[in-house]
């Protein structure tokens, strides 16, 4: 019989032998780099917000939320919101892929605002205006009964208060099709306001943003005294594909971008986001208000 020393030693494998795992590498931590839409390059995240949401590559205007908007063109601490208390309903029962009350729910969560329209007074530049901004996050900034009421409140609110009118639009919806006739209404609804504010002599400035399309260029955001625009914004009624299928034919370069209708008269100026509130300012004292 063998004995333990006469058996084969059993070899186990030396550390060195094993199968070693490749060293994990660190990766960038996520949401530090931004791909810009407008130049396709990768850009710090933390810049691209200090110069209020502009690539530092190619100005290209990035989206911009309504509460932010007012951050930047409102002096500090002195905007005070109105008609919050508005709250969206679903008077038709409206369902496509879902439920409109359901899509409102949703909405509500996913952005924080109760609608796409934030509205209220502040100053800019120790100037006390009425302002109003459209999110395009929110149901992609469409026109309902709510978004019209709280506006024509606020044209109401300006006229008898014989303050300056600011909106900021930056909606790609037009009126809200869940709403049907009732949000078709607030275009009338709200143009009828601004003929009565424009009636008292009252300074209705309107910025367009990207986008501004359908029911909202088509009324209020067309009938400004003086009408501002961001560089490159999509601007216009229905987009340029749908116009192009339509009639079948190429449209010019740059068509409804915010350079294309400056070059043809349909709006004042292009202001860069970071002059916007100062050219506000100085567009108020020009027209003496």
């Amino acid at each position: 019989m063998d004995t333990l020393e006469s058996q084969p030693h059993s070899t186990m494998p030396e550390p060195s032998d094993l199968p070693q795992e490749p060293p994990k590498k660190r990766g960038v931590p996520e949401g530090l780099w931004l791909k810009c839409p407008g130049c396709g390059t990768s850009v710090y995240k933390k810049e691209v917000e200090q110069r209020l949401n502009v690539c530092p590559k190619c100005d290209h205007h990035f989206y911009v939320s309504a509460a932010d908007r007012i951050v930047q063109v409102v002096d500090d601490g002195t905007f005070e919101a109105m008609n919050e208390h508005l709250q969206p309903t679903d008077p038709l029962e409206f369902s496509d892929r879902r439920r409109y009350a359901e899509r409102l729910v949703g909405e509500q969560k996913r952005t924080g605002l109760s609608d796409a329209a934030i509205t209220g007074t502040g100053m800019i530049r120790a100037r006390r205006v009425a302002l109003a901004v459209t999110d395009s996050a929110f149901i992609m900034g469409s026109m309902g009964s709510v978004v019209g009421e709280r506006l024509a409140r606020l044209i109401e609110h300006a006229t008898t208060q014989d303050l300056p009118l600011i909106i900021i639009s930056a909606s790609g919806g037009g009126a809200r099709m869940h709403e049907g006739i009732l949000s078709l209404m607030q275009m009338a609804k709200v143009s009828a306001a601004l003929a009565r504010y424009d009636k008292a002599g009252g300074l209705f400035i309107s910025v367009l943003t990207n986008p501004t399309m359908g029911g909202v260029a088509a009324s209020f955001a067309s009938l400004g005294d003086l009408v501002f625009a961001e560089p490159k914004a999509l601007i216009g009624f229905a987009g340029p594909r749908t116009i192009k299928a339509t009639i079948g034919i190429e449209l010019p370069e740059g068509f409804q971008t915010s350079e294309f209708l400056l070059e043809h008269g349909y709006i004042d100026r292009i202001v860069h986001r970071k002059h916007l509130k100062t050219e506000i300012a100085r567009a108020i004292d020009y027209c003496g208000k």
